[in-house]
C-alpha cells in the first residue's frame, strides 16, 4: 500500500472515530456536538477589537467621549445599573431604602473585591461618590444629592436637596479605588481591567471578579476618534464591535450585524408659553393635535425611536400608566382647538427655531409641514448651534426642536425649575409645575401631574431616539446589550 493511500485510509478512520461517537480514554461517548461546543468555548485573546479614543481620558471621572465610557463599562461596577426598561437593579449595592423623603440609605454587598485584590467598602463608595459629583459624565446626575455619609463598613447614607423617590436610580456612577495601579489606571472592580503593554491599551480578565469565564480573555482596543470613522471600522472588520448613538445620523451604510439600543433621549417641541400666540392653551393643544409624531420617527429618524405617547420613556412603566399623546394627527380637532382659540386665520404665525443637527432639521421641516396642514402659517429658521441656544435661551422662537437626556430617574426637572436646561418659555409657577414638585414631594400621585399637564401643555414630547450596536457578522451568542451596559451578556459571545 502506497504512503498516499495509507494517510486517505488513516484520515478516514479518524473521521469516522471522532463522529460516530467512540468512547473516549474515560469511557464517555463523545459526540459532534460536544466537540462544536468545545471549539466555541475556546478563549480568544486576539481577535476581539473595540474602537476607543486615545485623545479622551480611561479614567471614569474626566472621558467626555462616548466611546470611552462604553467600553469603561467593562472595567468598572457601580452601585446600581439600569435595566432596559429603565429599572434600577442591584450590582456592588444590596438594598436601598428612603427613611425619610431627603434621605437614602444603601447597603452594600460584603467581601467583593477591586481587580488588584483589595476589599471594597463604603469608603470606595464615598470617595467615588465625590469624584464622580464634579465629573462631565455623572455630574448632571448628582446634582441633588447634598452628601454621603458613612454608617458602617458597608453601608451608607445620601442626603438629596430635595426629596426624590428615584434617586437611587442615578448611583450608577464607577466605583474606584482612591490609588492608581502601576500602569496609571483606575482600579475597578468590574469584569475586566486596563493594560498598557508594548505602547497599546487593552483589557484583560479581572481574576477577582467571580463566576465570569467568557471567551474573550482579552479585549484590544483601537484608537479611532469620529463616528464617522468607527462606522467604517466596522463595516470593514477592523473592529469587532461598535455603539453608535446615531446623534448625527448616520453618515454611512452600517454592513455589520446591528441591535436596536433604547435611549433616554427626548426630542420634543418647545413652547413659549408666557406670552404671544402660544400663550393660548387651545393654540397650544391644536399644535400637539396637529402632529403626526409616527411619521417624524420614521422620515426624521429612519425608525430609529420610538414614538412618545407619553412624557415618559416609552420602554418605562411609567409611560404605560401615563399615555395622552396620538401617535398620528387628528387635523379635525386641530382645527376645532384653532377656533377655540379666539385667533384669526390671519393670526397664526409661528416662529419654528431648529438647530443643523440632522434629525432636528428634518424634524422641524415635518413640524412645519404638518402645522401648516392645520392652518398655521410657520416661519422656519434654521440656526448654527450656538445661535440656536442663544435664541432659545433668550426667547426668540414661538416653538423650537429640542432634545435632552433625561437621567435614570427621569427627572423632568430642567423643564420646571427656573435654572433648568430646557425651561425655556416655561412659566415655573404654572399648575403643572407646582404639582410635579407635589408629586416628588410625595404630597399627591402622579395622575394629578399628568392632567395637569394635559391641560396646560407646557411642551410637547415627540420621540425617543434609539441608539445602535454594531458587531462582526462572525460574532455569535444572542447580542443582549443595551444603553448603559451595552456588553451585559458578552460571556456568552464567540466567534465560528
Amino acid at each position: 500500500m502506497t504512503k498516499k493511500y495509507l494517510s486517505l485510509l488513516l484520515a478516514a478512520v479518524l473521521i469516522i472515530t471522532v463522529f460516530s461517537g467512540c468512547t473516549g480514554g474515560n469511557g464517555k461517548k463523545i459526540n459532534k456536538k460536544e466537540i462544536e461546543t468545545t471549539v466555541q468555548t475556546k478563549v480568544d485573546t486576539s481577535s476581539f477589537r473595540v474602537s476607543y479614543s486615545m485623545s479622551d481620558s480611561l479614567d471614569p471621572y474626566k472621558t467626555t467621549s462616548i466611546n470611552n465610557q462604553v467600553i469603561e463599562t467593562l472595567a468598572y461596577d457601580s452601585l446600581f445599573i439600569l435595566d432596559e426598561s429603565y429599572e434600577a437593579q442591584p450590582s456592588i449595592a444590596e438594598s436601598y431604602s428612603y427613611p425619610s423623603p431627603d434621605k437614602l440609605n444603601v447597603k452594600i454587598k460584603s467581601g467583593l473585591k477591586f481587580s488588584d485584590g483589595s476589599g471594597l467598602a463604603a469608603e470606595n463608595i464615598e470617595y467615588s461618590f465625590e469624584q464622580a459629583k464634579e465629573s462631565p459624565h455623572w455630574g448632571n446626575a448628582l446634582e441633588n444629592f447634598s452628601s454621603v455619609e458613612i454608617i458602617n463598613a458597608y453601608e451608607l447614607t445620601f442626603s438629596l436637596k430635595s426629596p426624590n423617590p428615584n434617586a437611587h436610580k442615578l448611583l450608577t456612577f464607577a466605583i474606584c479605588r482612591a490609588k492608581l495601579n502601576e500602569e496609571g489606571f483606575r482600579i475597578g472592580s468590574g469584569r475586566y481591567k486596563f493594560i498598557e503593554a508594548d505602547g497599546s491599551v487593552a483589557l484583560v480578565l479581572n481574576e477577582n471578579y467571580p463566576d465570569f469565564a467568557p471567551k474573550f480573555a482579552k479585549i484590544n482596543l483601537v484608537n479611532i476618534t469620529s463616528s464617522d470613522s468607527v462606522e467604517n471600522a466596522i463595516n470593514i472588520g477592523n473592529i469587532s464591535f461598535a455603539y453608535l448613538d446615531l446623534s448625527g445620523g448616520s453618515k454611512t451604510k452600517i454592513l455589520s450585524a446591528t441591535k436596536t439600543v433604547n435611549l433616554n433621549n427626548l426630542v420634543y417641541l418647545g413652547i413659549y408659553c408666557k406670552s404671544g400666540i402660544t400663550e393660548n392653551r387651545n393654540i397650544r393643544r391644536a399644535i400637539n393635535l396637529a402632529l403626526d409624531r409616527d411619521t417624524i420617527v420614521k422620515s426624521a429618524y429612519r425608525g430609529y425611536a420610538n414614538t412618545a405617547k407619553s412624557i415618559y420613556n416609552p420602554v418605562t412603566a411609567l409611560s404605560k400608566q401615563t399615555e395622552i399623546f396620538e401617535g398620528t394627527a387628528n387635523l379635525s380637532a386641530a382645527k376645532q382647538a384653532i377656533d377655540s382659540s379666539g385667533y384669526s386665520k390671519d393670526e397664526l404665525k409661528l416662529t419654528l427655531l431648529t438647530d443643523k443637527s440632522e434629525g432636528k432639521q428634518a424634524t422641524a421641516r415635518l413640524v412645519k409641514r404638518q402645522l401648516e396642514t392645520a392652518g398655521f402659517k410657520v416661519e422656519l429658521k434654521v440656526l448654527k448651534n450656538s445661535t440656536y441656544k442663544e435664541y432659545v435661551r433668550d426667547g426668540y422662537f414661538d416653538i423650537y426642536v429640542g432634545e435632552t437626556k433625561l437621567t435614570g430617574d427621569m427627572s423632568l426637572d430642567s423643564f420646571f425649575d427656573a435654572d433648568g436646561g430646557t425651561s425655556y418659555g416655561i412659566d415655573e409657577e404654572s399648575k403643572t409645575a407646582l404639582a410635579y414638585k407635589s408629586y416628588l414631594e410625595g404630597e399627591s400621585e402622579i395622575g394629578k401631574f399628568i392632567l395637569s399637564f394635559t391641560e396646560e401643555l407646557p411642551f410637547l414630547p415627540i420621540l425617543y431616539r434609539q441608539g445602535i450596536i454594531c458587531y462582526t457578522k462572525s460574532l455569535q451568542g444572542d447580542m443582549q446589550g443595551y444603553d448603559g451596559n451595552y456588553f451585559s451578556n458578552i460571556e456568552d459571545w464567540y466567534y465560528n
